[in-house]
C-alpha cells in the first residue's frame, strides 16, 4: 500500500552546484540566465532568480569537479521539520544537524539510497531587494533584471540515481512525497520517477544512471513564463556561443516545454515552462510509462537524444 502524503515539506529550496570553472559559470548564470548574486561566502557564489522568494536557490562552489554537492528542501513548519528528523533518525540514512548557511538557520541532513545528500530546513531569510532592485509591484521578489534570459525561479532538479525504486520508497516513507509519474520497463524495473511535495506537478525527478555510477547528478531547471520565452532563450544560448544538447521541444511525461544546454562547468541546465498542469487530486494515481511508450521519444516525436542517457555530473572515467 502506497504511503499517505505527509505533506510536511513544502518545496525544493536550492541546491550546490559544484564547479571546476568557478569564474565561467559565475557569468553564464549572471549574463546569460539572468541570475542576481545575493552574497558571497569562501568558495561559493550565492544566486537567486528574480522571483525567488528566498534569498537564493543556487549556491554555486568551486571545486575539482563538477556535480551536485547537496539539495534544500524547506519544511512547512518548525514543527513538521522535527517530525521528518524523527522519522530519519536511526534510519541508516541520517547524517546529522548542522547549523546552517548563508541565508537559512539550522538543517538537518542525510544521504538518500543513492548517497546524495539531502538538507531539510525551515528558517528561512526572506530577500530584501536593495533599493536599485525593488519591483513596482510590491508582491514580486525583485524587479525584473533585464539580462540574458531571465529565470524566474528555480522548478526543479534531476539526480542520476542507480536504484530508482529504492530512491523513491525512501522519499514516500521518510519524506512523505508523492510519486507524480514514472517509467516502469518491460521487466518492471522502475526506471525514473517525478515526486512532489504540494500541488506542483513535480518538485524532483530521478532517473536511472546507466554507468552504474551512485551519487550524480542529471539537471537543475529554472522556469520562465511562456513557451515563447523558451524560443527566445534558444536565440540568447545561440548568441553567446552556449551549447545547446537538445530542444526547445515538449517532454511527453510531465509536459514540460524544454531547452537544455550545458553550463562552463559541465553541468547540465534546463530552461523550462512547465504549463499549468497542477495535481489537485487528493486520490491521484501516478502516471506509468512503459518501455514501448518511452522509445517514442517526446512529445511530438523527437528522439531522445543519446546523451540525456549518458552526460552526468560528475563524469564517470570512460573505460
Amino acid at each position: 500500500m502506497t504511503p499517505e502524503p505527509i505533506f510536511d515539506l513544502a518545496h525544493l529550496g536550492h541546491l550546490e552546484l559544484l564547479t571546476p570553472k568557478p569564474d565561467e559559470s559565475l557569468k553564464f548564470f549572471v549574463d546569460v540566465m539572468g541570475m542576481t548574486v545575493s552574497g558571497r561566502q569562501g568558495e561559493s557564489v550565492y544566486l537567486r532568480g528574480w522571483d525567488d522568494y528566498e534569498r537564493y536557490s543556487l549556491k554555486l562552489t568551486a571545486s575539482n569537479t563538477s556535480g551536485m554537492e547537496h539539495m534544500a528542501l524547506r519544511a512547512r513548519s518548525p514543527q513538521a521539520l522535527e517530525r521528518r528528523v524523527a522519522a530519519l533518525k536511526g534510519s541508516g540514512y541520517d547524517i546529522g544537524w548542522t547549523d546552517g548557511d548563508l541565508g537559512h538557520g539550522p538543517a538537518f541532513r542525510c544521504r538518500d539510497p543513492d548517497g546524495h545528500i539531502v538538507e531539510l530546513y525551515y528558517e528561512t531569510e526572506w530577500y530584501e531587494a536593495p533599493p536599485e532592485l525593488k519591483p513596482a509591484l510590491k508582491n514580486q521578489a525583485q524587479r525584473y533584471p533585464a539580462r540574458g534570459i531571465n529565470v524566474r525561479r528555480l522548478d526543479h532538479l534531476n539526480c542520476l540515481a542507480v536504484d530508482i525504486k529504492a530512491n523513491r520508497e525512501f522519499f514516500e516513507h521518510y519524506m512523505g512525497l508523492r510519486l507524480t509519474e514514472q517509467i516502469v520497463l518491460n521487466d518492471g524495473t522502475e526506471a525514473a520517477m517525478w515526486m512532489t511535495m504540494s500541488n506542483k506537478s513535480y518538485d524532483f525527478a530521478y532517473s536511472r544512471d546507466h554507468s552504474g555510477t551512485k551519487g550524480r547528478f542529471h539537471h537543475v531547471t529554472y522556469a520562465l513564463d511562456s513557451r515563447e520565452d523558451i524560443l527566445r532563450a534558444a536565440d540568447i544560448f545561440l548568441e553567446n556561443g552556449v551549447f545547446i544538447e537538445t530542444g526547445p521541444h515538449k517532454h511527453a511525461i510531465q509536459q514540460t516545454f524544454f531547452l537544455y544546454v550545458y553550463e562552463p562547468g559541465g553541468n547540465r541546465v534546463e530552461v523550462a515552462n512547465a504549463g499549468a498542469r497542477l495535481i489537485l487530486a487528493p486520490d491521484w494515481k501516478p502516471i506509468v510509462w512503459t518501455e514501448e511508450e518511452r522509445k517514442k521519444g517526446q512529445a511530438w516525436g523527437l528522439k531522445t537524444i543519446e546523451s540525456f542517457h549518458t552526460h552526468g555530473t560528475p563524469p564517470v572515467p570512460h573505460k
